[in-house]
């Protein structure tokens, strides 16, 4: 599920080739997942970086993080 999540939202990434030559990428979906670099392919794996570390911070802190493809990694399990 984890990696499903991960592949759905890096396909729903946005770049953009800025005026110093670099690229910049970020996740709409996930709010302050971006990433910057000197190449297209460099901005790519930083962005998943920064996803992969997004998701961790925020199921530890127990954030609800958004569900992407209906593909939900929050926990709504209640307790008894």
């Amino acid at each position: 599920m984890l990696t499903n999540y991960i592949r759905v939202a890096m396909q729903k990434a946005t770049y953009e080739l800025l005026e110093d030559g670099t690229f910049y990428g970020e996740i709409p979906e996930c709010p302050g997942v971006l990433a910057n670099a000197t190449t297209l392919e460099a901005c790519r794996e930083e962005l998943q970086d920064a996803l992969e570390g997004w998701i961790i911070l925020g199921l530890r802190l127990g954030h609800n993080l958004p569900v992407i493809d209906d593909i939900d990694l929050n926990n709504t399990k209640e307790v008894a």
